[in-house]
C-alpha cells in the first residue's frame, strides 16, 4: 500500500527540492551509520533541507567529513539502506501517532469520570503495545518511500563546517553544517 501511496506521489516526491531533501536525509543517517562504527556511544541528532544537513553532537569535523564521504561513496556503490536508520524523526513520529491513536481508540465509549477511564487502561496499553510494535516497519517503510532517497543521484559534498554553541544549561553543544549539491 506505501509503495503505491508513494507512486502516486512521484510528481512530488521526485520534484528538484524534494529530491534534494531526501537525498541530504538518506545521506545524513548513512553518515550517522558510519560515525556509529567509530565513536563508541555516539550520541547525534540531524537535520536535513535542500541544502545539506546539521549534525550536532560532540564529534570532530574531521569524523563527520570522513564520514559523510565514506557514506556517499558507499550509497553510490549500492548501500542504499543505510538511508535508513532507525531512530529518525519519521519513525518517532510514526510511532507518536499511532500510539495517540490506539489510545484515542481505546477510549471510544467512555462518557466522563476518572474510573471510567481507568477501567479502560488495560486496554488502552494493549493497544498502544500494538501501536508500538507496529510502528517500527512501518516508520522504516514511510523513510524508505517517502522521506529518504537511498540512491545518492549526483548528489556532492560541497563543505563541512563546525560550529559550537551554548545548550540551556550553559553546556557546550557542537553543530556540524554538511553543505552539499544537487540537481
Amino acid at each position: 500500500m506505501l509503495k503505491a501511496l508513494a507512486k502516486a506521489a512521484q510528481p512530488v516526491l521526485e520534484s528538484p527540492y524534494v529530491r534534494r531533501i531526501r537525498r541530504n536525509h538518506g545521506l545524513e543517517h548513512a553518515t550517522v551509520h558510519v560515525l556509529a562504527q567509530y565513536v563508541p556511544n555516539l550520541s547525534i541528532a540531524g537535520r536535513s533541507d535542500a541544502d545539506g544537513f546539521w549534525l550536532m553532537g560532540n564529534v570532530s569535523t574531521e569524523q563527520v567529513q570522513r564520514a559523510a564521504e565514506e557514506a556517499l561513496h558507499r550509497m553510490r556503490n549500492g548501500e542504499h539502506k543505510l538511508a535508513i536508520h532507525p531512530s529518525c524523526g519519521t519513525s518517532l513520529l510514526t510511532t507518536g501517532v499511532l500510539v495517540s491513536l490506539a489510545a484515542l481508540t481505546g477510549s471510544i465509549g467512555v462518557r466522563r469520570g476518572a474510573l471510567q477511564y481507568f477501567s479502560r487502561l488495560p486496554s488502552v496499553i494493549l493497544l498502544s503495545i500494538a501501536a508500538i510494535i507496529f510502528s517500527r516497519p512501518l516508520g522504516l517503510q514511510l523513510q524508505e518511500h517517502f522521506t529518504t532517497l537511498g540512491d545518492p543521484g549526483d548528489l556532492q559534498i560541497v563543505s563541512v563546517t563546525r560550529r559550537e554553541g551554548r545548550g540551556l544549561r550553559g553546556g557546550k553543544i557542537v553543530f556540524h553544517r554538511v553543505q552539499t549539491r544537487s540537481s
